[in-house]
């Protein structure tokens, strides 16, 4: 069965499923096993920290896969100049950039020229269309269930979704809530054209870098067990609910600001979590979709499955129709 849309034809990929950035988590392992597997894969910039541990990782996918990937740039959220990092992805001709936070536009000014396909990470309408303007090859939309670092206002991935496809031409990618092949089939009835999917794939074997811990938290935690994080900054996030979220947000609730905040959502108390399995000396970003996460497959298992189930659902559709038609 097909699964062919502007987004597959555009990326050169089998299925029209992309893995998010995941701040320290997104290497080669996780990233060429979602390539494989006829998704995108991706592999977080800004968190690699040197050019040469840049060039280092795209040679590592390279050598684990010849399908396309990309390289994610956090750029609106670790307070480091980005433009070294930058070249290294285009002297490594690398198929895909993707950018989450901040203004795009000096990326989109130096991939002048290279045959890099240029996706942006947006939570508002607004920002769709500006990103439409700059040159952006389609958009990645967060909807309020999403993991991580999240739009403003309070806005699901079901009502966010046609608002930003009826606002643009280009393809839209549904972000936040999406974990299985009812997720794909009901972000592609929205009008997207493809879906991208952070917490669901670091529940998987290839995610080497997540502590045990964290992925046992995803599948054991329910969708009631996250909390918005850093509202009061201006840069709300979602992450697993514990004793470091609670502190964040009583100094929040208190009025606390950045400098009373900045060692409890620093990068190493992310760390902390995720890689040391800290429960309680630090945080971790997840969606909503926690709630359906039940175990921790390879990541070839994952997208198969989700084929599966989106394939079911289309037959059934298909089925439905034809039914009705003879009824008619």
């Amino acid at each position: 069965m097909s699964w062919k849309t502007r987004v597959t034809d555009s990326l050169g990929i089998q299925y029209p499923i992309i893995q998010g950035g995941l701040a320290y988590l997104a290497y080669s392992e996780l990233a060429a096993a979602v390539s494989n597997a006829g998704g995108l894969g991706q592999i977080t910039a800004m968190s690699l920290g040197t050019p040469d541990a840049l060039r280092e990782e795209i040679k590592k996918i390279k050598e684990k896969t010849t399908k396309p990937f990309g390289v994610n740039f956090a750029i609106g959220q670790h307070g480091r100049p980005f433009n070294d990092l930058l070249q290294v992805a285009i002297q490594e001709e690398v198929p895909v950039i993707s950018m989450t936070g901040g203004n795009p536009a000096p990326i989109f000014e130096q991939l002048k020229g290279t045959k890099a396909k240029k996706l942006v990470l947006v939570a508002a309408k607004r920002q769709a269309i500006k990103a439409e303007e700059l040159g952006a090859d389609a958009v990645m939309v967060v909807g309020q269930e999403g993991g991580g670092h999240l739009g403003r206002n309070d806005i699901g991935t079901i009502v966010l979704i046609p608002q930003v496809v009826d606002a643009v031409t280009i393809p839209v990618i549904a972000s936040g809530g999406i974990g299985d092949g009812r997720g794909l089939m009901a972000a592609l009835s929205l009008g997207a054209e493809g879906i991208e999917m952070g917490t669901r794939f670091i529940a998987t074997q290839e995610c080497v870098h997540a502590h045990a811990q964290y992925k046992n938290a995803l599948v054991k935690g329910t969708e009631n067990d996250t909390v918005v994080i850093k509202k009061s900054l201006g840069a709300p996030a979602r992450a697993i609910s514990n004793s470091w979220t609670n502190r964040i947000l009583e100094i929040e609730q208190h009025s606390g600001g950045y400098e009373e905040l900045k060692d409890y959502i620093s990068g190493n108390a992310n760390k902390n979590y995720i890689y040391d399995g800290k429960l309680d000396e630090g945080f971790a970003w997840a969606g909503q979709v926690m709630g359906l996460i039940e175990d921790v497959p390879t990541v070839n298992e994952l997208i198969s499955r989700m084929i599966t189930e989106a394939e079911a659902i289309r037959n059934e559709w298909s089925l439905s129709q034809k039914v009705g038609r003879k009824r008619d």
